[in-house]
């Protein structure tokens, strides 16, 4: 649950900034700044009405620098519409609102991070002036209307959001350009089958990007995870296995002149180790039910109040996430009680090697 929560919320953190999938001009270009694309309304309108995409907008993203007395720093603008989807991104809202991009007097309108904040010694409702490195170079003065905090480090430091219209200006576009589109889906186990689907529907001049591709190294980290759960879960089974086996063992000592009065009644071998093996099966079963009633409390706890914190810093969250998928846990109950049995099966044949007559004469 916590492994599971922490690969969403960097994944939902991530697509906050880039979405699930990009469509963008095809070139060489190694620079965060798009060749413009001429905006298709059918095209558009064919990706919105896909039953896997949640949402779409436009973007445009261009490099700047912000100049203060003290501080300088270099960031990302990215340029978004009426039609960007502010829904998760407000909760990330520490300061002030998302820029009002309905009304002309706030077209220089910004939403910066508290980490530029901090770094800059910036505050909300404060004007900066940005520079931008082009023939002829440029500077515009921008208003913060809005501060966020996403705990993502390389992306605070970087980005930050203003209206597509003044990268328009800046770039000498027209209304019907834009750096691209942004695609969000519904779910993220569409992301491969959507990015195919959008990249066969594409014309050739369109680059189809899923965030995978955007951001390898995140996703890669990411895939780590899986490796360390596998571990974990192979640890604790074989632990709880050792558990068991060293439980039926002292069962099967404690009850030998059982087993032998049994077997001098005429009890064969394999219905006094069905014997065993059940009461090891209730052992078993029981400790998983306990287990689950431990583990669910303290995620219940967990998820309602947030006692458990992260430094945010080395983990990117300030909070320990839980995340309850019902399958992995049954399956994963399932494979803990098969495993038990297994294991259970090699002291059950040591009942096959006690011999009767010896047990009751020592007796």
């Amino acid at each position: 649950m916590v492994m599971n929560g922490f690969k969403n919320e960097i994944t939902g953190k991530v697509t906050d900034f880039a979405s699930h999938i990009r469509i963008s001009n095809f070139d060489n270009n190694q620079s965060p700044e798009e060749q413009p694309i001429l905006i298709n309304p059918d095209y558009y309108d064919s990706i919105k009405k896909n039953p896997l995409v949640k949402s779409v907008h436009i973007y445009a993203s261009k490099p700047g620098i912000i100049k203060t007395k003290d501080a300088i720093q270099g960031i990302i603008l990215k340029g978004t519409a009426l039609d960007f989807d502010w829904n998760n991104f407000r909760t990330k809202i520490t300061e002030g609102s998302t820029p009002h991009y309905s009304s002309p007097q706030n077209l220089y309108s910004i939403l910066i991070s508290r980490k530029l904040a901090s770094l800059l010694h910036l505050k909300l409702n404060q004007q900066i002036a940005v520079y931008f490195v082009q023939q002829p170079p440029r500077v515009r003065k921008f208003t913060i209307t809005g501060i966020y905090d996403t705990g993502m480090e390389e992306f605070d430091r970087t980005f930050v959001f203003c209206n597509i219209d003044v990268i328009r200006k800046l770039n000498d576009w027209t209304p019907q350009q834009a750096g691209g589109y942004e695609i969000s889906l519904r779910h993220f186990k569409n992301l491969d089958a959507a990015a195919a689907l959008f990249y066969h529907q594409s014309r050739f001049n369109l680059k189809v990007e899923s965030i995978r591709d955007l951001f390898p190294q995140i996703f890669n980290w990411l895939e780590l995870i899986n490796i360390n759960v596998a571990i974990i879960i192979i640890l604790m089974i074989a632990i709880a296995g050792a558990n068991i086996i060293s439980c039926l063992l002292i069962i099967i000592l404690e009850n030998t002149l059982l087993i032998g009065i049994l077997q001098s009644l005429g009890a064969i071998n394999l219905h006094i180790q069905k014997i065993f093996l059940c009461v090891s099966v209730f052992i078993s079963a029981a400790g998983i039910f306990l287990g689950n009633i431990l583990a669910f409390s303290i995620a219940i706890i967990q998820k309602s109040t947030g006692c458990f914190r992260l430094p945010e810093e080395s983990y990117y969250l300030s909070l320990v996430p839980i995340h309850f998928s019902l399958p992995q846990i049954l399956l994963l109950n399932a494979a803990t009680l098969a495993a038990c049995i297994l294991f259970t099966m090699l002291p059950v044949l040591i009942i096959s090697r006690i011999n009767p007559a010896s047990v009751l004469r020592f007796d």
